[in-house]
């Protein structure tokens, strides 16, 4: 019998502390009737308290309620500010630019509109893998720092522009060196001139111009004799590219080692050589159906 008593006082017990926590629980929430004032006040204690679960719900309530009002301007920031620092950066992505569309005068509408960019950047993958969140991102930092040119977060903003241009320069030259082990030259080297002409600041560009370079020596020498000096040739203007363009760069040495190879290569060319078709692979297709272009 005592062990029953005890058993009931332990479960009475329990009950009963779960009924007080859900009694807090729920006068924390935002009930109907409160004022603005109020349920603006519960949303932000649960941001203070790092809930940003529960404060980014209890904001979307405040944002329903409150449109037009000041409690309704600081309501929408903090709800994307919630999703930020929860990391739901697609999410906070979208109530940043919500804000700045709303709020396009005030003064929190610069930090807004650099979360909005920061969040894409977090959310950019790997360079293997689809880069649209990286465009998206390349193109929001450009356009914070075309409306705030003297910006604080200038030189932090240029940094990641340039990381994640490196990032897709990176992807352009990984799909050229995948056509060239598979013997495409012709769609290789499309993929290379790519990477040169669109990224030509990144270390990719002055890569790809080497590559470019052994690109055409094998391919010529795989040639039929009759394309062999055009494709040697085009070895050459690569090289002398290279050497305009990255003068002192870190791979002119293998640059100059590959274009010696081709000149001699071009040297020991007979001058009267009989034109033999060969067979043309489908470059266009290739180059159409990879994304990596657009």
């Amino acid at each position: 019998m005592h062990k029953f008593f005890t058993i009931t006082f332990k479960l009475s017990c329990l009950f009963l502390a779960v009924f007080v926590f859900a009694s807090c629980k729920n006068s924390d929430l935002i009930q109907r009737g409160d004022s603005l004032e109020v349920a603006f006040d519960k949303a932000m204690a649960f941001y203070e308290k790092e809930d940003y679960t529960e404060a980014s719900e209890a904001f979307e309530t405040v944002v329903q309620i409150a449109r037009g009002t000041e409690y309704g301007q600081d309501a929408q920031f903090y709800l994307a500010e919630s999703y930020f620092k929860d990391g739901r950066y697609l999410l906070a992505a979208s109530e940043y630019e919500r804000f700045i569309s709303l709020f396009p005068r005030v003064e929190r509408r610069q930090e807004a509109q650099f979360k909005e960019a920061y969040c894409y950047y977090k959310l950019s993958p790997r360079y293997k893998l689809d880069q649209e969140y990286t465009r998206t991102a390349i193109e929001k930092f450009q356009l914070y720092n075309s409306r705030f040119p003297n910006s604080e977060k200038a030189d932090e903003v240029g940094q990641y522009i340039s990381e994640m241009r490196t990032k897709l320069a990176k992807k352009l030259y990984h799909s050229a060196d995948l056509y060239l082990r598979t013997d495409r030259y012709e769609a290789a080297i499309i993929y290379y001139d790519l990477t040169i002409d669109k990224y030509p600041e990144t270390k990719w560009a002055q890569r790809a111009l080497v590559d470019k370079i052994k690109t055409y020596n094998i391919y010529a020498d795989r040639s039929v004799l009759s394309k062999q000096r055009e494709r040697y040739q085009k070895a050459v203007e690569a090289y002398e590219k290279f050497i305009q363009l990255f003068p002192n760069g870190e791979y002119r040495q293998e640059a100059e080692e590959l274009v010696d190879e081709s000149r001699s290569a071009l040297a020991e060319l007979p001058d009267d050589v009989p034109v033999v078709e060969e067979d043309e692979e489908n470059i266009q297709a290739d180059v159409d159906n990879n994304p990596n272009t657009n």
